[in-house]
């Protein structure tokens, strides 16, 4: 398996996640709208690149 680029990049460090037993419910159900944000993102975001790898792949298969 080829070493891609990604894989040599050091992972971002994420912040410590909220103290959820202090957060109200509305809290709580506001702090799962922004994951639910960011996991839509992050989906977004890989088959942004999966796209682009399809394409590249796609290029080199037919010889340029």
């Amino acid at each position: 398996m080829p070493i891609e680029s990604d894989d040599l990049e050091p992972r971002p460090v994420l912040a410590a996640p909220p103290n959820m037993e202090v957060m109200s419910v509305g809290d709580l159900e506001h702090y799962i709208r922004q994951l639910e944000h960011e996991i839509a993102r992050a989906r977004a975001m890989i088959d942004s690149k999966g796209g682009a790898r399809a394409a590249a792949e796609e290029v080199f298969r037919k010889g340029g």
